[in-house]
């Protein structure tokens, strides 16, 4: 799964690099958590536009809002045959920005070591994302997933899943509501290439959501 991860790249950097319009105002983030708002992109076929929603998916059908806490994400395999997520998948799919992100390793004394994932150029990247809006309750609520897949050779020592990353020439693809071919919207949800990734071990300051502080991206010491 994908559970936490951060966004501490300057706003106008962002939009540089994922060419999109905004009117809200973006904080860093270092350590986002489940049903915390997130920074997502989607587009109408012509303009992208970013905004904020909430991480945890929940579907236009369902009774309750809480159900968003079990559908922070979405496994690719059966994607668009799952009730949860194929509607989305066929017309709500955006982009979720992040520069990198956290998994956890279990240690031979029971402890758990957290790594931190990133890039090896050192520049933010996408996740493939569903999102969908809610209007049952006061107010309509915007909410996402994280779509995810099998591990590439960087992550699978650490955890059995990841998080599914978008090459930077499928996004229009990806984004366009238009484009309803299931079968090459799938082809996408694949493990990112490992040689372009790394990753370093992190203070374990970052297992509390509450520690959202830049000294959380720092390599831990070893020695």
């Amino acid at each position: 799964m994908c559970g936490r991860f951060s966004l501490a790249e300057d706003i106008s950097a962002l939009q540089q690099y994922f060419d999109f319009e905004i009117s809200e105002e973006i904080s860093p983030r270092f350590n986002i958590a489940p049903s915390q708002r997130i920074l997502t992109v989607i587009s109408d076929g012509q303009k992208r536009r970013a905004g904020t929603m909430k991480w945890g998916l929940v579907p236009f059908w369902a009774k309750d809002e809480k159900i968003g806490y079990k559908m922070i994400n979405a496994r690719a395999e059966g994607i668009d045959e799952k009730p949860s997520f194929k509607h989305a998948f066929k017309r709500r799919r955006c982009l979720i920005l992040t520069d990198g992100f956290y998994e956890w390793k279990k240690q031979e004394d029971g402890n758990k070591q957290p790594y931190r994932f990133i890039m090896k150029d050192k520049k933010p990247f996408a996740f493939a994302g569903l999102w969908e809006t809610w209007k049952k309750g006061e107010q309509p609520l915007h909410s996402c997933t994280i779509i995810t897949t099998t591990p590439n050779e960087v992550t699978e020592d650490v955890h059995d899943r990841m998080p599914v990353i978008l090459h930077q020439d499928s996004y229009d693809l990806w984004l366009n509501p238009k484009n309803d071919d299931t079968e090459h919207l799938k082809s996408l949800l694949v493990p990112y290439p490992a040689e372009e990734m790394d990753l370093y071990p992190v203070s374990t300051m970052v297992n509390s959501p509450k520690n959202d502080i830049s000294y959380i991206l720092s390599q831990l010491n070893s020695k």
